[in-house]
């Protein structure tokens, strides 16, 4: 194993996903019930080996008409499959006690990686490198772990197999002639033979099959995220009356799979063939060798059986990985989406130039440059500072770079150099406010837990500063609140819970877009009656915005800025 993972690309894949859970130092009890599974495989092809023998004898005692052997082998037969019925169950039992604990794990330690430090957002701006997140952490992770216990069982049961049953097979087989010169087990070196040239043709064949289903598993991916996408704009599309635009993407897509798929059946077509043809002829391959000594009488038809049933399992062995070569070539995919995720992850985390720092109540910026992915500059060397309880309004033109300025601030946007000080009490709302699922209080307490005690009088209360008291019997009602309430109503929702939570810096990034004046006009004067010592940074377009702020920063051509 250890070689593996040096030498091989899909071998460190592997240990890359793999060590955390069987590393000694987390627990020692996974590395424990691996080596029970590997136990029972090992009975398992030792109880293979007695029924091997066992067929040898009632087959024998069948050309010898002797019934009393017969009924013997009869009793012994029960005991075996007695112990064939328990090893399976109960291997079958702890295979997927491991696989469920290390599901368990991987999927905890993945959501982890992907939730901290904002990851889930940062990743996004890594362009082409994390696609679907959601199916690596659900599907890939189960099918990591299925194929890898899968495989790894495997190819123990089939070294230890090939070992076993080249030993029968020697014993069986006798010489044969070739070119005149008679080589003694020539049926074992034939065996060897058949399957490493029936193995490399079948790799030949098999190979793009990787490339496929990964394209598969993307191709499928991106369709269903966006039919979910169909659903969650449903409102906007059908005011657009943009069927006819998404239905011409969404066949567009699905061709797409549909092509992926069709590639994937011609080619598993030929490499499937081979395999079935390889196989139907090593059905037969033992009795043409063995015939002849059989009808000769040097052997009995227990010893030709066992040689028919030996070869097989022999041949089924060898050619574990010709046959497997489809499923690892998916779990080769599985592989590369997953530590995919991981690298996409790193690659986030990386450090960046700009130094975020915590202040008691001011928010300050040190020659702070933001610059966009493709490196241009967008606002260059910023210096100010708001001392706490001031108010400050950001415009400038569409892509100047006003969002990109809260997202430095709340360190989100990794293009950025300089320095900022600010409190770590902060609260962002946005134009389209983010309500998670549930009832309607969680989404007012969000993104903290909602207590215990019973918060309806102050809630109504709340509700009411931002003219939604209607809403004050529904507190406790679990809904989609995101379809039920209109852009305007969300909006006014997140004050709400700005005026709930009274952060030492609110980021408002045209989170008043969508009401009228007059509403957006009482709504910061409830702001400053309420919250007069936060902090509030404002993002929007407006000229009746400028009335609530202190200062005002425009951001002008060229990466300029001005402040007034």
């Amino acid at each position: 194993m250890y070689i593996l993972i040096k030498t091989t690309r899909w071998g460190s894949q592997f240990w890359e996903m793999a060590q955390g859970y069987l590393s000694p130092q987390r627990s020692v009890k996974p590395i424990l019930f691996f080596v029970f599974i590997v136990m029972l495989t090992l009975i398992e092809v030792r109880i293979s080996l007695i029924y091997s023998n066992w067929y040898n004898t009632m087959y024998a005692s069948l050309e010898a008409l002797d019934a009393t052997v017969f009924w013997q082998q009869m009793i012994v037969f029960c005991f075996i499959a007695s112990a064939a019925v328990i090893n399976a169950l109960l291997a079958y039992y702890m295979q997927q006690r491991f696989s469920i604990g290390w599901i368990k794990w991987l999927n905890g330690y993945l959501l982890d990686k992907w939730l901290a430090n904002q990851a889930y957002y940062k990743t996004q701006q890594i362009h082409n490198e994390l696609d679907n997140p959601d199916q690596r952490i659900q599907q890939d992770v189960q099918l990591y772990v299925k194929s890898s216990l899968a495989l790894a069982t495997g190819v123990i049961s089939a070294v230890t197999s090939i070992v076993s049953y080249t030993l029968l097979l020697w014993d069986l087989s006798g010489e044969m002639s070739v070119l005149g010169v008679n080589v003694p087990h020539m049926m074992v070196f034939l065996v060897f033979l058949y399957v490493l040239l029936a193995s490399i043709i079948a790799f030949w064949l098999g190979r793009p099959l990787i490339n496929l289903n990964f394209d598969n598993e993307k191709l499928g991916a991106n369709y269903r995220y966006s039919l979910i996408r169909v659903r969650e704009y449903a409102e906007s599309i059908a005011f657009y009356a943009g069927e006819r635009v998404e239905k011409t993407l969404l066949y567009r897509q699905f061709n797409h799979v549909i092509q992926n798929m069709w590639a994937i059946v011609y080619r598993t077509l030929k490499f499937s063939g081979f395999n079935l043809i390889a196989s139907q002829i090593s059905m037969v391959f033992p009795l043409l060798i063995q015939a002849n000594r059989f009808f000769s009488k040097q052997i009995n038809l227990g010893d030709l059986m066992q040689t028919v049933q030996v070869f097989g399992r022999l041949h089924d062995s060898l050619s574990f990985f010709r046959n497997a070569y489809d499923t690892i070539a998916e779990y080769q995919t599985t592989l590369d989406r997953l530590t995919g995720f991981n690298h996409a992850i790193k690659n986030s985390q990386k450090p960046t130039q700009l130094q975020l720092t915590y202040h008691d109540t001011d928010v300050i910026f040190d020659d702070v440059t933001i610059k966009s992915p493709t490196g241009k500059t967008l606002i260059e060397t910023l210096n100010l500072r708001l001392p706490q309880g001031l108010s400050l309004l950001i415009q400038g033109k569409s892509g100047s770079g006003k969002t990109t300025l809260l997202k430095t601030v709340a360190g989100l946007w990794q293009y950025s150099t300089g320095s900022i000080q600010r409190p770590n009490d902060t609260l962002f709302l946005s134009q389209k406010p983010y309500l998670p699922q549930g009832r309607l209080i969680d989404a007012l307490y969000y993104p903290h837990a909602t207590p215990h005690d019973d918060q309806t009088a102050n809630l109504t209360a709340l509700l009411d500063m931002v003219c939604m008291s209607y809403l004050a019997a529904q507190l406790y009602q679990e809904n989609n609140w995101s379809y039920t309430l209109s852009l305007g109503e969300q909006q006014r929702l997140a004050f709400a819970r700005l005026l709930l939570h009274k952060p030492a810096v609110a980021f408002l990034d045209e989170a008043s877009a969508s009401l009228d004046e007059g509403l957006e006009d009482l709504l910061y004067r409830t702001l400053r009656r309420h919250l007069p010592s936060t902090t509030i940074i404002s993002v929007g377009h407006r000229s009746t915005l400028v009335r609530h702020h202190a200062q005002h920063l425009l951001i002008l051509d060229k990466a300029m800025w001005q402040l007034t």
